[in-house]
């Protein structure tokens, strides 16, 4: 087949595009995480924004209000907390280094040869001296890349403030590139909305308040290293199925264990009527039943998976992702493939 003149020029316009979004990709790939964690953000914060702009009537005043919040929300706790979540985690290291693995292998394995014992107790000590030690070392990073760490947030809430004050020109530009006709674009958009809805705030969000609910209640009932267990049980209440249950269980036990048998007691049940019960299980229920259902295992593939491919926010991330990719292929399947793009 022979080329005109006119498909060469097609053919080049099409290799320069192609070049050019891999010069794109290599050019935003350093800061590519921080611009997802902007918009997620403002995605987050619009009903404030909007609750401002209603009030203001000047988009730029209420964007430029809610970013100097969430900045500050993000600032704030960064400053803050750091230094004494890395003093607890050096107490906690030296509470861990100081039990006595063997009796505790010894108690749940009587006829354990002394070989088994030893191995185990090496393997724990090694263990929690390399988490705890790796858990340091990520803190102290924060520190010596303090001024990397100042540009990522200028750029998150440069992206952020932009987000929201261009959200309906972002959305209309995004309409007009799309490949989608009109009809399936809308219908794309609104089964978007409902995932995007459903994974942040049905399981981020709840996670994050039911991590927060569970470290008022260390406080309170004075666990040691609450800082430490409440910022676990935040990372484990956003992760489907597992859930902070997995740290104030353990809590609960270490309180029974050292004689607090009436404070273990109201403890539990703090957790399960407060934590598991209303936050989990009725709040959740309520906001996931307002939006598009997002399976259990479609949320925890994505949020392992996303873990480890993007860091710590892929564990948002991953299930948009997964989930925006099962809906497109469940459109495919159900419509013609000509007709879901323009024509």
């Amino acid at each position: 087949m022979e080329l005109n003149e006119k498909d060469i020029k097609k053919l080049i316009i099409i290799a320069l595009v192609i070049v050019l979004a891999f010069l794109v990709f290599f050019l935003i790939k350093p800061i590519i995480l921080t611009i997802f964690g902007g918009l997620i953000l403002a995605y987050i914060f619009l009903p404030l924004y909007r609750k401002l702009n209603k009030s203001l009537q000047r988009p730029w005043l209420s964007s430029l209000i809610s970013t100097v919040v969430v900045v500050v929300l993000i600032v704030l706790p960064l400053w803050f907390f750091v230094p004494i979540i890395i003093q607890q985690l050096f107490h906690m290291f030296l509470a861990l280094q100081g039990i006595n693995i063997s009796d505790f292998v010894i108690s749940i394995f009587p006829t354990a040869s002394d070989q088994f014992v030893a191995q185990t107790s090496l393997a724990f000590d090694s263990f929690i001296s390399k988490m705890i030690s790796g858990a340091l070392a990520y803190l102290t990073n924060i520190f010596l890349s303090f001024p990397a760490l100042l540009l990522h947030i200028f750029l998150l809430g440069f992206v952020f403030f932009f987000s929201l004050r261009d959200g309906e020109r972002i959305k209309i530009f995004l309409s007009e590139i799309s490949p989608f006709n009109s009809i399936q674009n809308k219908l794309l958009l609104k089964q978007f909305r409902g995932i995007t809805d459903s994974v942040v705030y049905g399981q981020v969000v709840i996670g994050i308040v039911q991590g927060i609910v569970a470290g008022i209640a260390m406080l309170i009932f004075g666990i040691p290293n609450a800082l430490i267990l409440t910022l676990l049980s935040i990372m484990l209440g956003i992760i489907p199925v597992i859930g902070p249950g997995f740290v104030y269980i353990p809590v609960t036990i270490y309180l029974a264990s050292t004689g607090q048998m009436f404070t273990a007691v109201l403890y539990l049940v703090f957790n399960i009527v407060v934590v598991s019960s209303m936050l989990d299980s009725i709040l959740r229920t309520y906001i996931i039943s307002r939006k598009a259902q997002v399976h259990p295992l479609v949320l925890f593939v994505g949020m392992i998976g996303g873990l480890f491919m993007l860091g710590i926010l892929g564990v948002i991330i991953g299930p948009l992702i997964l989930s925006y990719f099962i809906t497109l292929l469940k459109e495919y399947r159900e419509k013609t493939f000509g007709g879901l793009f323009k024509q």
